[in-house]
């Protein structure tokens, strides 16, 4: 997948159109991604009194599918689109097709 975590992305579809944020966790196999402050639901959870849970509602961040979410350039902080490019060395590196720079992994 061409998001990874820890990637600065911005949602283009959806609910939360617009919003920006750091990717939290990737699910390849579901081609979903869990966007930190986007896409929250409401959960009904019961006590368990021997875990010191309480019972309630909780929000929490629900995956959104990796088409809706698009990575921010570096340098600009423009939604860009990506490409891949083999170093000598053999690794292979994601560029910025907006302004050409190599996209740092964050892991």
């Amino acid at each position: 997948m061409h998001i990874r975590r820890g990637d600065r992305v911005v949602v283009i579809a959806g609910e939360d159109k617009g919003s920006e944020g750091k990717v939290l966790k990737v699910f390849p196999h579901q081609k979903r991604v869990i966007v930190e402050n986007v896409s929250f639901v409401r959960r009904a959870t019961r006590a368990n009194p021997s875990k010191n849970q309480q019972g309630g509602l909780i929000e929490k961040e629900a995956p959104i599918h990796v088409s809706n979410v698009m990575l921010l350039d570096p340098r600009t902080g423009e939604p860009t689109r990506i490409y891949y490019r083999r170093l000598p060395n053999g690794k292979k590196v994601r560029i910025s097709k907006k302004s050409k720079e190599e996209i740092p992994t964050n892991d």
